[in-house]
């Protein structure tokens, strides 16, 4: 098995070299440590990343934290965090919190006595141990997707997607439509993204001329079964809606079960539309009119956010919103749009084009 010294020996150069190149520890000419990269590669080598975390004091790994990573848009983000870390040269080691606060705690508490150099959490709705935990050990810290709200005193960054105004878009779209009902299904209670996404609701009633019936809100969880509970309160109501709006895409598919068990057709019978598009929203007949949000792209300026800390552990805090796409599709009762002509293509050669 080849060693530092045979790199050093093969490239020319001391070990102290191939440790700098390899560990960063001090700015290398480029042609040396072009020569140092050959070096490993012809050798084989493979650095001992113990060792060097010894030297470092970094094991250039992060922990990541997210609930019900099966998720799709939990997935999504996962890519961008993965896709991220090893552009950057780091690993990633992944836990589910389970939205407990306590487990939250227990399983970051596990990350970093795995000496990763830092956390990225999607926190719960009641993250004051996590966040003691992070304060007392010092644990450099992103949180994504939901932010931690003004109660809870903290220096850590957060980058989260638009959600007050992607969900005031639904309510306005479906109001212009003609619905004077519109149901909303939202998310966990004390989750930013929930607060967030009824302000924008209720924002989008306000400036469609509807007044708020708290008999069109229902709770249902973040999760497909709560969400299909609470669509069937909705749909059994004295006067339902005409129109529901989902607030992610978990309770997208419990809505749906609650509509094919009442025998309604979207959009025949309700519009339906929701706030996160998936992969195959497009699949169902009709397709969902959604909110598209930038899932790989939270994922990734997490790790940008969480590696610059690492180097300036001094910076202020900083919040990052991204925006979202509103994805017109049919499920809202709009028709279809018209698909694109198809381009003139040239006749193959030695004939003549068809008239």
């Amino acid at each position: 098995m080849a060693t530092m010294v045979d790199v050093a020996r093969r490239a020319g150069v001391s070990v102290a070299t191939v440790s700098h190149v390899l560990n960063e520890t001090r700015r290398v000419r480029p042609d040396t440590r072009q020569a140092v990269l050959d070096a490993i590669d012809d050798l084989g080598y493979t650095p001992n990343t113990l060792a060097r975390s010894l030297v470092t004091a970094r094991t250039r790994s992060i922990g990541l934290a997210v609930s019900a990573i099966s998720n799709p848009y939990f997935t999504e983000i996962l890519q961008g965090v993965e896709a991220a870390a090893l552009e950057h040269g780091y690993s990633l080691l992944i836990a589910d919190p389970h939205d407990d606060p306590a487990h939250e705690r227990k399983v970051v508490q596990l990350l970093h006595e795995r000496r990763v150099d830092g956390v990225i959490v999607a926190p719960s709705a009641e993250p004051a141990e996590l966040i003691g935990y992070l304060t007392r050990r010092g644990v450099p810290c992103v949180f994504l997707d939901r932010l931690i709200g003004a109660g809870y005193d903290h220096p850590y960054d957060q980058v989260c997607a638009e959600n007050a105004f992607p969900l005031e878009q639904l309510v306005r779209h479906l109001a212009e439509l003609g619905h004077t009902r519109i149901g909303l299904v939202a998310g966990l209670p004390g989750l930013s993204t929930t607060a967030e996404r009824i302000d924008g609701y209720r924002t989008g009633l306000h400036h469609s001329g509807l007044p708020f019936d708290p008999g069109l809100l229902a709770d249902g969880h973040s999760e497909a079964r709560g969400a299909e509970d609470a669509t069937h309160r909705l749909l059994t109501a004295a006067e339902p809606p005409t129109a529901i709006i989902t607030a992610n895409n978990a309770m997208t598919i419990g809505a749906l079960r609650a509509l094919r068990a009442a025998g309604r057709t979207v959009p025949g019978d309700l519009a339906l539309v929701c706030f996160d598009d998936f992969t195959w929203a497009d699949v169902f007949s009709p397709g969902l009119t959604a909110i598209s949000q930038p899932s790989r792209e939270i994922g990734s300026t997490a790790v940008r956010l969480l590696l610059d800390r690492l180097e300036h552990p001094g910076r202020p805090p900083r919040t990052v919103r991204l925006p979202c796409a509103f994805v017109h599709r049919t499920s809202c009762g709009c028709a279809p749009e018209p698909a694109p002509e198809p381009a003139d293509r040239p006749a193959p050669p030695g004939k003549d084009p068809v008239p």
